[in-house]
Formats: structure tokens, C-alpha cells, sequence
């Protein structure tokens, strides 16, 4: 690599994962089949919406591109200029997913892009992050739920990990930023589980 500093590095991670994780497959897909997620199922531009649009075939085909998506930019960074840099190009692939620029500022929810990133980068993460999903999903039926249980999985293996010495603090912050993203993306989610716990 050159000898250009690291926060240059980070910049650069930065702005390609980014760029990588605005694009929305979910959208392209639905466009091709002339459909509108903004007015179909959940209006969210993501996986579980088109699976529900167009059947789940389609569903895990736009799940696998949302993956993808964040696991290369975190991969390639990390691969070939550190840790740091791949965190930071797959924290911003899914911020580019959740804020996409190319649906004037709307996006999924960053659950599959998220995924992406941890695996691109930190693939041990996605074991409890997968497991608590699957419980979620197994008791309450319903993927948001599980993504919620996933999320604040996330949050407590990286702060555990950073307290006990896994990790480092980079791979603690990823892993909390990661999964706050994730529940701010799965507010109403979350108050519904709430309402419907109270009653």
C-alpha cells in the first residue's frame, strides 16, 4: 500500500462504502418488476419487503446483494489496509444503505448490509449475532424482532469482548455503532413488541 497516512485511509474506506451501500438492490429489483416498495407490504426498500412483493426467491436473492455489499468494502479494507479501515468501510456501507442518497435519503433497515460488515471483518461477531437472531425469529415470528434480539446481541458481545480482552476498542465501537444503527432502524418494531408486552 502507499504511505499515505491512516485517517486518509479511513476517509477513502469511508467514502467507497459509502457509495457501495446506497445502492439498493431491493429497489433496482422492484423497479425491474415495475413495483413500488414505497407502497408495497412495509414500504421498506429491503429483503423481507420484496420477499413479501415478489415471493422469497427474490427475497434471498436481494438478502445475499445487501450481504455482499457490506462484507466487500469491510473485507477489502481490512484485508488490505487494517482492521480499522475495514470497520469503517463497513460501518459506512450500512449507513449508506440505512440513508441512501439514490432514494433521496431513504433505505432499509441495514440488517443483511450489517451482517455483511461483521462477517467482512469480524465473522466471529456474526455467531451470537445469528443465534439470538434465530431465537428471535423462532419464538416471536417476525424477522424485525429477530434482528432487534440480534442487534442488542451485538452490543453485548462488544462491549464484553472489549472488557475482557477479545477485542480491541475499534472492534468495540463497530460493534455498538453496528447495532445501535440497527435498533434506530427498528423503533417501530421495537414500540409494538412494547404495546403489545403491556397489554
Amino acid at each position: 500500500m502507499s504511505d499515505l497516512p491512516a485517517p486518509a485511509w479511513w476517509l477513502i474506506a469511508a467514502v467507497v462504502g459509502y457509495a457501495l451501500g446506497a445502492v439498493n438492490p431491493a429497489a433496482i429489483v422492484a423497479r425491474v418488476f415495475g413495483i413500488d416498495l414505497r407502497t408495497t407490504g412495509s414500504g421498506n426498500p429491503g429483503a423481507t419487503n420484496v420477499g413479501r412483493a415478489l415471493g422469497a426467491r427474490w427475497g434471498v436473492v436481494v438478502g445475499f446483494l445487501d450481504i455482499l455489499k457490506g462484507f466487500l468494502p469491510a473485507w477489502a479494507f481490512g484485508y488490505f489496509v487494517g482492521q480499522t479501515a475495514g470497520e469503517v468501510a463497513g460501518l459506512a456501507a450500512v449507513i449508506g444503505h440505512i440513508t441512501s442518497p439514490y432514494l433521496r435519503g431513504r433505505g432499509g433497515k441495514g440488517v443483511a448490509t450489517t451482517l455483511g460488515a461483521i462477517l467482512g471483518v469480524q465473522p466471529l461477531l456474526a455467531i451470537p449475532v445469528l443465534v439470538a437472531f434465530g431465537l428471535g425469529v423462532a419464538v416471536w415470528h417476525r424477522v424485525g424482532l429477530g434482528a432487534v434480539l440480534g442487534a442488542v446481541a451485538l452490543i453485548v458481545i462488544g462491549i464484553v469482548g472489549w472488557t475482557v480482552g477479545w477485542t480491541d476498542e475499534s472492534d468495540m465501537w463497530f460493534a455498538v455503532v453496528l447495532g445501535m444503527l440497527v435498533l434506530f432502524r427498528h423503533q417501530r418494531n421495537i414500540r409494538d413488541a412494547w404495546g403489545s408486552f403491556r397489554a
